[in-house]
């Protein structure tokens, strides 16, 4: 056996480009176009002024206790029902080696967050992958079969398809042998959270991140809820790979972050008016969408294929997401940003199309 035969390798995954320069139009990775909580600056500055930089010679708590009792005390939970990590890609990573260890396939859509199959194979585990319906539809009727474990993105990404709390209930109830994984990332643009579940049934992790809605994608922080059986599970598991994930100062300043729930309903609210205002330009110009309940547009136009629109807008300092795979190749998906940003990325639409906005 030679030394490439001992090599574990994986196809990864392949995040959103990351262009710099000025005038630069970033609508590819859904990244919040606000910043952060005013309270994260006074964080920072007091974190500065108090001269706290001394205590980075010194390892942070590995168990992140004051985030985990901000985070628990925020959605009305024990801090034993609360797991942290570095970004929800973190939490999630650790769930499928806590959760998924049998030789019976796991189940996830085939159009999903496309982390989930490099960690599957990545790990080892068995899966396959659900196909959506002919509208890009989660059906849980799908989900009631055996499997080793079932995650469900909700909102899916990168469609922004939204299943009814109901319909995420019967996911868990029809598989009450499998840990279930909701992973709502971006749950805070619209739809109903899947929280409640942890209290009535055992089998359900509900996976949330600061990266979205919280304007923290540079902090790198997630969390995980569930019953306290399975969030001790999955702390086992965590200390058995890197007792400290979470650095000192994501410890504070996440702390501080999630305390500002008015701040961050704000930006929500802000993000949600100027999707449907986008939505309802971009059909003006002829391109079909479903409704979204995410920070970004899922759409696709008749005329034009997708990769034209993705190459022309990217020629002119705007860069959105197009994949180059089967069912959904010509699509792109747009992160939502600043009312100025979408009135120049449709007034740029409108001139790749030859038509007036």
């Amino acid at each position: 056996m030679g030394l490439e035969d001992k090599i574990r390798r994986v196809t990864p995954y392949t995040p959103g480009e990351q262009p710099k320069g000025a005038g630069i139009i970033k609508l590819n990775t859904n990244e919040n176009p606000y910043p952060p909580s005013p309270m994260v600056r006074e964080a920072l500055e007091a974190a500065a002024a108090g001269g706290k930089t001394d205590e980075l010679r010194l390892y942070p708590d590995p168990a992140a206790s004051d985030l985990t009792c901000a985070i628990a005390s925020a959605y009305g939970l024990s801090p034993e029902e609360v797991f942290v990590g570095v970004g929800s890609d973190d939490v999630l990573a650790m769930s499928f080696l806590t959760f998924f260890n049998s030789d019976i396939p796991i189940l996830f859509p085939d159009i999903t967050y496309s982390f989930y199959d490099v960690w599957a194979e990545l790990f080892r585990i068995p899966y396959e992958q659900v196909p959506l319906d002919d509208n890009f539809e989660i059906r849980a009727e799908d989900y009631r079969r055996e499997n080793g474990g079932i995650v469900i993105a909700n909102p899916n990404a990168p469609t922004g398809a939204l299943l009814r709390p109901e319909e995420i209930e019967e996911i868990v109830r029809s598989n009450p042998d499998s840990v279930v994984i909701v992973d709502e990332a971006y749950i805070d643009f619209g739809g109903i959270s899947a929280l409640p579940l942890i209290r009535k049934y055992e089998n359900v992790v509900v996976v949330q991140t600061f990266s979205k809605s919280r304007s923290a994608a540079g902090l790198r922080i997630g969390w995980a809820m569930a019953g306290k059986k399975l969030i001790r599970y999955l702390s086992d598991v965590k200390y058995s790979f890197n007792s400290y994930t979470m650095n000192r100062p994501s410890i504070e300043i996440g702390t501080a972050c999630v305390r500002d729930g008015a701040y961050f309903r704000e930006c929500c609210a802000k993000i949600r008016a100027t999707r449907e205002r986008t939505a309802e330009e971009l059909r003006g110009l002829g391109f079909a969408m479903r409704d979204s309940s995410a920070n970004f547009l899922f759409v696709t136009h008749p005329e034009v294929p997708a990769e034209t629109i993705f190459e022309e807008l990217k020629a002119r300092g705007i860069y959105v997401r197009w994949w180059n795979r089967p069912r959904i190749r010509n699509h792109l998906r747009i992160t939502i940003g600043t009312d100025d940003e979408m009135r120049t990325l449709a007034a740029a639409l409108g001139d790749i199309l030859g038509k007036t906005v």
